[in-house]
């Protein structure tokens, strides 16, 4: 079942999409191990038409298992830039039942891109603004690393493509089921419905990551409010739930800019972009993620092949942040003049 609205759905209605989710628990997200797993098939065709969300038939083996999965590509600006666009894996529930893969359905994965070696630590380093936000939030997205070997039937790939790490994100679906919540589609959210807390949070950890890719106003190519955000629904209460990083400072990416009308020079310049917000709310999130400090900055040498020197850079990176945080009211005002109204 797939729980969205375009209104405020009923309590009833959550109590049956958490119920559909139970139902299916899947134990993928259960661990932070890495998966090795071979992807097989025709790679080459895949990456043919980048604009075709058709999907091609591939196996998907790990451990003893081989399951029949179907592939296609997925995401806006990355199918264009990328060389090995990130994908989208669909399940079918016959031949996942009693898997790993159990419960799952449309399963995002996040790819390496290009320029490989490069790509793949971008890649990895975006797995760690997630895990950063699982360490602020239980309301975020879990994530699950891979390493895959990816094998084209068709010989187009090259090799120094077809080994990688990688990473998987928990579904929009899954997400609600396990916060007892309904996701929801509306044209924007008034800052009465947020949950002003974890939006609070959100606008932190965004600046946190320099990330200025998102924003409480729907995108061109999205169906409704907001870019990067997932909207989610408790009680009457709407919350923030963030994704999609590649273009935050953070990481780094060699395709990443910024947009020119936020008249900053390169993405690793912090913007705050949170909407306005009472000054003891933000400074209630501005403490919760320093008292988290040293967790966040031990993050980085746990990320599997994220190499010495990038863990170096991103332990730099972050430290500046809590170096920031430690005058928090002159940090707080930067925010309050910085604030979308």
């Amino acid at each position: 079942m797939r729980c969205t609205s375009r209104a405020l759905a009923l309590f009833a209605v959550s109590i049956v999409c958490v119920a559909a989710g139970n139902a299916g628990a899947a134990p993928l997200f259960d661990d932070s191990a890495v998966i090795d797993l071979a992807l097989t098939g025709p790679f080459g065709e895949l990456f043919e038409n980048k604009e075709s969300d058709e999907y091609l038939p591939f196996d998907l083996a790990t451990g003893d298992t081989t399951l029949d999965i179907d592939v296609r590509l997925r995401g806006h600006s990355r199918r264009r830039v990328c060389d090995f666009p990130p994908l989208r894996l669909k399940f079918s529930p016959e031949t996942a039942n009693g898997t790993l893969f159990e419960g799952q359905d449309k399963l995002k994965l996040v790819t390496h891109c290009r320029n490989y070696d490069r790509g793949e630590q971008d890649m990895l380093e975006e797995y760690l603004a997630y895990r950063i936000f699982n360490v602020i939030s239980d309301l975020s997205f879990r994530v699950r690393p891979i390493k895959a070997d990816y094998v084209d039937t068709g010989g187009r790939l090259p090799k120094v493509a077809a080994q990688r790490h990688g990473f998987v994100i928990e579904s929009d679906d899954e997400t609600a089921a396990r916060l007892g919540m309904v996701e929801v589609s509306i044209p924007g959210v008034p800052k009465s419905r947020h949950n002003l807390h974890q939006a609070a949070l959100v606008y932190v950890f965004q600046y946190l990551i320099a990330n200025t890719d998102w924003s409480l106003v729907k995108a061109d190519y999205d169906e409704g409010c907001c870019h990067n955000t997932k909207l989610f629904e408790r009680d009457g209460e709407v919350f923030l739930v963030p994704y999609d990083f590649d273009l935050a400072g953070l990481v780094n990416a060699q395709y990443a800019f910024p947009d020119p009308l936020l008249r900053i020079d390169k993405v690793t310049d912090r913007l705050y972009r949170g909407v306005c917000t009472d000054r003891e709310i933000l400074r209630q999130a501005l403490r919760e993620i320093y008292s988290k400090r040293e967790q966040i900055l031990a993050l980085p040498e746990e990320i599997p092949g994220l190499q010495p020197k990038s863990v170096a850079k991103a332990k730099r990176f972050l430290r500046r942040f809590f170096e920031r945080a430690e005058h928090e009211d002159r940090l707080l005002t930067s925010f309050e003049r910085r604030c979308v109204r």
